[in-house]
């Protein structure tokens, strides 16, 4: 309990909102000095209620120069610790909105300044006063009040102690407040804040998309890799051995190209021609990928050079990959049937292959369904798997002008 009251003595997060505090009795304090000035007879209440209205004119028309709310945000940044940075916004003033909250807190700020700043030369100022007595034994009047002479000396060393604590527990209390302050009128607004959400979940989706792009592409490749080793391994023929490893040479070329296409998409890179992937024009090569590895493609492609757009072509490209990789991996050497054609406005991709000749079987869903599912949704289409008597079938559609 004590060292939770007594933390703040030790953090410098406590001394750094005193020096932020201080800064705004300043600036009300040269204001004073400036207008109306200290007159001697003039009633302090109509004192106060003139430098009031000046102070609050003053930062008022400050707060509406834009570049005021980023220099108050930097300084809150600084001074007030918090716990994440990001809760106080150190961006211009963009609308009236931004200039209402801005105004807010100058004045908040200074309002809360001033009693601290008040309180911190009233009770520094005795605590000097009263360690001088001890020290010289003159006699001050440390905080407004006579001291008697018959007391010693160092008999009032605890009370500066006691005055100094409560002073730093006072200032650590308002800094608080005024963090609390800062995170309210400096924090990004609600339009910052969804429109910050949004871009985290395009970077969320992004990341997602690169996940699939590296599951489809090296899956693959591995897939057709470990078939023709195998194969290469079992059978004498020098041929077929040559052939099996001029494919794991390609399939394995075509990896690094894609993983290097990736790899600059994680990188933000501005170069167009690295980013390109593969589309519906490459599927040649993947179904003669998979022939080489032992599984007879009977494809129909019923699609025109440049008919899909380029997303719809790229997205259908790793949709039939994953489906003839799945059938590699799970019925290697069974034929596989795919067709690609559009009909009524609607993209439809079917693969079918039999079952496994020894004892391999067809899991339900993985990661490799969920991608296909998910790219099919994305682009406003949906996707099925399943047995059909032999067959494992699965059928795709995706709208054509969902995707332009």
């Amino acid at each position: 309990m004590l060292k939770t009251i007594f933390a703040p003595l030790l953090a410098p997060a406590t001394y750094a909102r005193w020096l932020h505090l201080v800064v705004g009795m300043i600036f009300a304090g040269v204001v004073l000095f400036v207008y109306p000035g200290i007159e001697a007879g003039v009633p302090v209440i109509e004192l106060i209620a003139k430098w009031a209205a000046v102070v609050s004119v003053l930062l008022v028309l400050i707060a509406l120069i834009p570049a005021v709310r980023r220099a108050e945000g930097v300084q809150a940044r600084l001074l007030l610790v918090p716990e994440r940075e990001e809760e106080i916004g150190t961006a211009s003033s963009k609308g009236w909105a931004d200039l209402r909250r801005t105004a807010a807190w100058l004045l908040g700020r200074t309002a809360l300044g001033v009693p601290v700043g008040y309180v911190s030369l009233f009770g520094v100022a005795g605590a000097v006063s009263t360690v001088s007595y001890v020290v010289t034994g003159r006699h001050p009047e440390p905080f407004g009040l006579s001291l008697p002479r018959s007391v010693p000396p160092l008999a009032y060393l605890p009370v500066v102690a006691v005055v100094l604590v409560v002073l730093v527990l006072f200032v650590a209390l308002a800094g608080r407040l005024q963090l609390a302050m800062a995170v309210r009128l400096l924090g990004p607004s609600p339009t910052e804040r969804l429109a910050e959400a949004e871009q985290r979940a395009e970077r969320l989706l992004e990341r997602n998309r690169l996940a699939r792009e590296l599951h489809d592409s090296i899956g693959h490749a591995l897939t057709v890799t470990v078939l023709q080793a195998g194969a290469a391994r079992e059978v004498a023929d020098p041929a077929f051995v040559a052939k099996a490893l001029e494919v794991i040479e390609e399939t394995g070329r075509r990896a690094m190209d894609d993983l290097e296409r990736t790899l600059v998409l994680l990188r933000d890179s501005a170069d167009g021609s690295a980013v390109e992937r593969p589309g519906v024009e490459q599927l040649d090569g993947l179904f003669e990928t998979a022939r080489a590895a032992g599984s007879p493609v009977v494809a129909v492609v019923a699609v025109a050079h440049g008919e899909l757009p380029g997303v719809l072509s790229r997205e259908s490209y790793r949709i039939v990959q994953e489906a003839v990789t799945n059938a590699l991996k799970y019925a290697p050497g069974q034929p596989i049937r795919l067709r690609l054609a559009t009909e009524g406005g609607d993209l439809r991709i079917r693969s079918a292959n039999g079952r496994a000749t020894e004892g391999g079987s067809r899991r339900g869903g993985g990661k490799g369904l969920r991608g296909i599912r998910e790219r099919a949704v994305l682009l406003g289409g949906e996707a099925a798997a399943g047995w059909e008597g032999e067959e494992w079938v699965l059928s795709v559609r995706l709208p054509l002008r969902l995707s332009a």
